[in-house]
């Protein structure tokens, strides 16, 4: 099984004068010689290197204490997330899944051997804890296949200790550069490596500043690009299951959806309307794990704020085995979307869109008049729906009307985003007063679902001859709550104003 470990290190130049003392640095009572380690290291990725493009670097090492197959994610800089699987020939399914929103189809093949001799201090306090591991390495770097040359180079490395404190890091730099050495230029071995090798360099998805958007349709296209990017980079953390990871890819994959809808002057709907319906397609898959989530979450809070002596029942324990059981499957379901050729499908075809647009006509167009345009329709089309909901009577008309009002509160939201370098303060004012409304009427559709799950706990409850007091007061006050959310609503959307106002 992979695990993961936060690594927060700095690299440094270094010359025979080797590592400098660090005794007093910063709580430093010894500095203890750990001796000679042998490391050799295979980098692996694609042949046009879309990994390094990235800055992720995927190796199998031999040597030291930790051999195995690593894989590092950068967090920030200097700071990467390392997932670590036992050593084996091939490599391991968990690790290749975690690539495979970069890879898709494209073979992982060995690129880089990297051979290095670490002379290993630990940085110790006066307890004995371990500060952090300060190393001299030298490194021998061989480009695979052909076509590059061998490159050595002596560098420090300065890794601190599991929950250590960052600072402690400046202080020793600190003495570091009053013995003349300074950081290294590259961020990490791979690249050194990469670049000192010499070979071809062939990645075509090597990332660099974008012009800055002129047209319309370069401002349409820069905000669907970054969303792309996001769905991209948070692939590997929905596979983990880190918190929140399917809420940001879900609300990316919402707004490339939108960007394409609302932007149809922009880009020919003939092209873009089936990778709406795909993109439509991954957003439900990820909601089926994130209203669970939400729905939970706002559950537990609801219970924790009853008191003691109107809890009637094991309710806590029984909504903790519901949220449980519904997530392990959940997740499970979203992993083999992940996993699928529809979805390695979508990614090409949005890579595809992006790197040949779809544009028509008033893509070449100055800004201001065709994107404020198109928000204009879509804020038009949601005045209509807020009015409608407001009409409706209460009851599952008004809650089918005020969520209807909600999804085109949200695309209009997304709209004003992707408007925003172009439109200025107008914009960021209307995504501010869409953000206000999206929140106002997920409250109101949380308490709807959250309505549902209720019954579906209740009936549970009662056939197996348990009280269902405490739900029907959950259920209550959801209805409360929902009710003051279209109290609300009026005066939210007199604030926000009408499409002439704009």
């Amino acid at each position: 099984m992979a695990d993961t470990k936060r690594e927060i290190e700095r690299k440094y130049e270094s010359d025979d004068s080797g590592l400098p003392d660090l005794t007093g640095v910063g709580g430093v009572a010894t500095v203890l010689d750990k001796g000679l380690v042998e490391l050799d290291a295979t980098y692996y990725d694609t042949a046009d290197e879309r990994l390094a493009a990235d800055a992720l670097t995927l190796r199998r090492r031999t040597g030291g204490s930790d051999a195995g197959w690593h894989l590092k994610f950068p967090v920030g800089p200097g700071v990467r997330d390392e997932i670590r699987a036992p050593l084996s020939d091939t490599l391991p399914e968990e690790i290749a899944a975690l690539v495979r929103s970069r890879a898709r189809d494209a073979e992982l093949i060995p690129l880089v051997r990297l051979r290095s001799a670490r002379d290993v201090r630990h940085l110790v306090d006066a307890d004995g804890a371990l500060l952090a591991e300060a190393s001299v390495d030298t490194v021998t770097a061989e480009r695979l296949g052909g076509g590059g040359e061998a490159a050595q180079w002596t560098e420090i490395e300065v890794e601190l200790a599991e929950d250590g404190d960052p600072a402690f890091l400046d202080l020793v730099e600190k003495r570091l550069r009053k013995a003349g050495v300074r950081r290294s230029k590259s961020p990490s071995k791979l690249a050194r490596a990469l670049e000192q090798t010499g070979g071809p360099r062939r990645s075509s998805r090597r990332k660099g500043e974008p012009a800055p958007p002129v047209t319309a349709g370069d401002h349409v296209l820069a905000y669907l690009r970054a969303q792309r990017d996001v769905l991209v980079e948070l692939d590997p953390a929905v596979r983990r299951d880190v918190p929140d990871s399917v809420h940001r890819m879900r609300v990316a994959t919402r707004r490339a959806r939108s960007t394409l809808r609302s932007f149809r002057a922009v880009l020919d709907r003939t092209v873009t309307d089936p990778l709406a319906a795909e993109l439509k397609w991954l957003a439900g898959a990820l909601g089926v794990d994130r209203d669970q989530e939400v729905t939970a979450e706002r559950l537990r809070a609801a219970l924790d704020a009853v008191p003691p002596d109107l809890v009637a029942g094991p309710v806590q324990d029984r909504l903790a085995a519901w949220a449980e059981a519904g997530h392990g499957g959940a997740h499970t379901q979203l992993t083999g979307v992940l996993d699928s050729r529809r979805y390695l499908t979508l990614l090409d075809t949005l890579d595809g869109l992006l790197a040949d647009p779809p544009l028509r006509k008033a893509a070449g167009k100055q800004p201001d008049k065709v994107i404020a345009k198109a928000v204009d329709k879509d804020l038009a089309t949601l005045s209509a729906l807020v009015e409608q909901a407001l009409g409706a009577p209460p009851g599952e008309e008004r809650d089918v009307a005020v969520h209807e009002a909600r999804k085109k509160a949200k695309r209009t939201r997304y709209a004003a985003e992707a408007a925003t370098p172009a439109l200025g303060k107008p914009a960021r004012s209307l995504t501010k007063g869409m953000k206000n409304l999206t929140t106002l009427l997920g409250e109101h559709q949380d308490s709807v679902m959250t309505r549902l799950t209720l019954r579906e706990l209740s009936a549970t409850a009662h056939a197996a001859g348990e009280s269902a007091f405490t739900y029907g007061l959950l259920y209550g006050r959801e209805e409360a709550r929902a009710a003051q959310a279209e109290a609300e609503l009026p005066g939210l959307w007199k604030k926000i104003g009408s499409p002439a106002a704009g």
